[in-house]
C-alpha cells in the first residue's frame, strides 16, 4: 500500500489529494481505492459502481473491455 494510503488509513482521515490517480469520491473508504480494497477485499460490480458514481451496467462494460484487452495482450505475447 502506498504511504499516503497507509497514512490516511491509520489516521482515519480522508485523503485530500484529489489529483491522485487512486482517489475516489467516497468518504466511507477515505477517498482512496487502496483503502477500499484493503477494507472490503474483492467487491461486486454494484459496490464498484457505487464508489465511482456510475451504473452497474457501465461498470460491467468497463470490466468487459479490460478483460478483452488483457486477452489480446496474452494472445500477442503467446502465453
Amino acid at each position: 500500500m502506498r504511504e499516503c494510503a497507509k497514512e490516511c488509513y491509520l489516521k482515519k482521515v480522508s485523503c485530500a489529494n484529489s489529483e491522485c490517480r487512486l482517489w475516489i469520491d467516497f468518504e466511507e473508504d477515505k477517498n482512496c481505492t487502496l483503502v477500499a480494497v484493503k477494507k472490503h477485499g474483492p467487491m461486486t460490480l454494484k459496490q464498484i459502481a457505487e464508489r465511482h458514481h456510475i451504473s452497474v451496467v457501465r461498470a460491467k462494460q468497463i470490466l468487459d473491455a479490460t478483460l478483452h484487452k488483457i486477452k489480446n495482450v496474452i494472445t500477442l505475447v503467446g502465453y
